[in-house]
Parts: C-alpha cells; structure tokens; sequence
C-alpha cells in the first residue's frame, strides 16, 4: 500500500471518528443572571419560619456576586417558639409585626463584604418604608422585585417617595420561568440539570 493510498484511508477514518462522536457544546437552557438571583432569594425565603410569609433577598455587586443573603424571621438569639407569629390579635404585641426581622434587614446584616453600597437588591415582595430606611442607609443603588401586592398602603408608598428623593431605581422582576424545580437526583444522572426551569400559565 502506498503511503499516499495509507493516508487517505488515515484522513477518512479520523474524519468519520470525528462524525461519529458527539459534540460537546454548553447548555442553553442554564439560567440567566436575573433569574439566578432571584431564585436564591426564593431558596432563601425557605429558611423562614413564618406561616404565612416566606420572603428571601439576596444582595449583588456590580460584578454579579452575592454578597448578601437574607430572609424574614425572628432576632438572633430570640426563642422563635416564645413569640407570636400570627398576622391579628385583639393586641399587636401578640402578633408578628413588633418583632420580626425582614429579609431585607437580615441580608444587610449577612453581608461577606464591607459594604453594600452601589449594589442590588433582588427581593420576593416591594420593601416597606423601614426596610427602604435600611437600603437607602446601606447605599445600595438598585431593588428588583417580584410582587408588589400591597403597593397601596402607605408603608409602600412611603418606601416610593423615600426611593423616589434619593435616585434609588426599582422594578418588577419578569421572570421567563414560572417555576424552578430543584432535582437532587440529577447529579447522580449525567447530562441532566439539578435545576430545570418550567414554564407555567400564571
């Protein structure tokens, strides 16, 4: 066999070994940095104990690090089980309210940094006039929220008017996924997400 006919075949073979293995490109369902953040938040929010309110924040630099999580509970040190975590009562001592720490407190607290200032703030519900008290005192520049169901009471339109004096920016998050589902099982079950994005009707 000549060695021009040997390499020929040799040529053929590498290129069909080539067809014939698969492609190794990067995922293009993985979840965009918005959507990231947000979700830790929520992940966060599972840490709270509050029957009726889960809410988790989480603080970014400008260089898409977290420097900052949190999530709604009582104060360090407090027995969870001695105080009151109901929304009524006939006397508000005997509910939530006095002594709950809001998430966006608590992220302020847990911060890995030495300052929040010029970061944002990703957060499940629109903040109440003392947490935009704390965000404003922090320097933080920017709050990104899911919901704002209570936009019409006057603790929110207090939390405006206070972001509206200082230049602080907010908007609504707008997620391209309803739902993230967390799989444990994936990592044993290669080419498979832990974390899948499904898309709901709202």
């Amino acid at each position: 066999m000549s060695s021009e006919v040997f390499g020929e075949k040799s040529a053929q073979r590498a290129t069909d070994g080539a067809e014939s293995r698969p492609q190794s490109k990067k995922r293009e369902d993985y979840l965009e940095w918005p959507e990231y953040f947000m979700a830790v938040a929520f992940l966060s929010a599972q840490r709270s104990k509050d029957p009726s309110s889960q809410v988790g924040a989480c603080i970014v630099n400008p260089e898409n690090k977290i420097v900052g999580i949190g999530y709604n509970g009582m104060p360090n040190g407090c027995d969870d089980d001695l105080l009151p975590w109901s929304r009524e009562a006939p006397d508000r001592l005997d509910t939530k309210y006095p002594y709950v720490c809001h998430a966006e407190l608590n992220a302020i607290m847990n911060k890995n940094s030495a300052d929040v200032k010029g970061c944002t703030m990703y957060v499940a519900l629109f903040p109440c006039n003392e947490c935009a008290k704390l965000i404003i005192q922090a320097g933080i520049k920017e709050v990104i929220y899911l919901s704002d169901k209570y936009h019409d009471t006057p603790e929110m339109t207090a939390s405006r008017r206070l972001f509206n004096l200082v230049g602080i920016t907010y908007r609504e998050f707008k997620p391209k996924h309803n739902m993230i589902v967390i799989d444990f099982n994936s990592i044993n079950h290669p080419g498979m997400g832990s974390m899948t994005g499904s898309v709901h009707s709202p």
